[in-house]
């Protein structure tokens, strides 16, 4: 009896401890699979971006129309094609104003004749006046007579003055008609390219009225003043300096950034209603020619490098958590690490201390389960 009951006893604690041993092994948390990232010395950079997309545009961009109405007759220059500064864009219809020009050059030359014989008689009258108050010295002739030849001098000078004045106003005449016929040719400011045109022969155009806006003839703008214009929000513009280097990515090329510099920050605040207050700043790009090729209008995002290191301890910047921690991995267990940031952008932040080079850290903390006190084990490694 007593043999059986300790047999009892032997198998009871054998269940006993296997059914503990079954619950260590299927009830003990499992490690969780993370990314690890190795610390190791890179280059980091302070950067400052653009708070909305910024734009292509053109320093020098004109959209101009002619200053009168009339129909097309000419056109100097096509679409894309490049113009010099005072080529003939287009011309109007302009036999009127040609004719009118005509007329008064016509009347400008009778009036300079006119005045010519009138001042030929003038000066004629006077040396005949003088020659008059010699002969009235010698007595030869009378005090009325000399009256006389001094009267049709002063009439000979007025009527000089007079022709001079209708040559002045003649001349005038023909100013305001080759102005007017000028007025029908539209002519390029500037070197640069025709970028649109938005006429053709034969048809009617018509000069925009005060206060009414309406579309341009012709856009030309000058592809060597092509430049970037984007917004950064108002708290970062006092820690801008004209020369900084920027790093400029345009829509049209993705997975390129092309090297320029800032020559120009806003000195006003845009308060918008119901958007962030920002301040818009210029870049250019270092590559003139590749400048030439953007096409005005295209987005692009700016990065301002305000400062750099080489060779800094860093960290990805999404390991960093709140309070300035990141989670280090000590063999098989996540340990929440105290270290001092430095330099940082969106894509790493220098570690100044609590790190050294090697350590590993985890960055998989997208997943509620990878914290501090979590048992893990590493199935990759982040690329540096």
């Amino acid at each position: 009896m007593t043999a059986r009951w300790g047999k009892r006893l032997i198998a009871l604690g054998f269940v006993v401890c296997l059914g503990f041993i079954l619950r260590l092994t299927w009830c003990a948390p499992k490690p969780v699979a993370i990314t690890a990232y190795t610390v190791a010395p890179g280059r980091v950079e302070e950067t400052v971006t653009n708070s909305k997309a910024g734009t292509v545009k053109a320093r020098r961009r004109a959209k101009l129309s002619p200053e009168m109405g009339g129909r097309v007759v000419y056109l100097g220059a096509r679409e894309g094609q490049r113009v010099k500064a005072g080529d003939l864009l287009l011309r109007l219809e302009d036999a009127e104003y040609r004719a009118s020009m005509t007329h008064a050059e016509s009347a400008f030359e009778a009036a300079q004749a006119s005045a010519r014989e009138a001042c030929l008689s003038a000066e004629l009258a006077t040396k005949e006046l003088a020659r008059n108050q010699e002969l009235r010295r010698q007595g030869i002739v009378s005090d009325s007579l000399l009256d006389q030849i001094t009267n049709q001098r002063d009439a000979a000078r007025a009527r000089c003055e007079a022709s001079t004045a209708e040559a002045r106003r003649a001349e005038a005449a023909v100013a305001v008609a080759k102005a007017n016929f000028q007025r029908t040719e539209l002519r390029a400011p500037f070197d640069g390219m025709l970028v649109e045109l938005t006429t053709e022969i034969g048809e009617w155009v018509s000069p925009s009225p005060p206060a009414v806006p309406i579309p341009p003839v012709a856009d030309i703008l000058d592809a060597e003043s092509i430049y970037v214009e984007a917004p950064i929000d108002e708290v970062d513009a006092g820690r801008l300096l004209a020369g900084y280097p920027v790093r400029i990515r345009l829509d049209p090329f993705p997975d390129r950034s092309f090297p320029g510099h800032l020559i120009r920050v806003a000195p006003f605040v845009r308060d918008i209603e119901g958007q962030n207050r920002t301040v818009d700043v210029e870049v250019e790009l270092d590559d003139k020619s590749f400048a030439r090729t953007l096409l005005p209008g295209t987005s692009a995002d700016i990065e301002l490098i305000l400062q750099a290191r080489d060779k800094a301890l860093r960290v990805p910047t999404h390991t960093l958590l709140d309070g300035d921690r990141v989670l280090l991995i000590d063999g098989k267990k996540l340990v929440a690490r105290d270290v001092k940031p430095g330099l940082r952008n969106w894509e790493f932040v220098e570690i100044a201390g609590g790190l050294k080079e090697g350590d590993r850290i985890a960055v998989s903390l997208d997943r509620a389960e990878v914290k501090e006190g979590a048992l893990v084990t590493v199935s990759g490694d982040a690329k540096k």
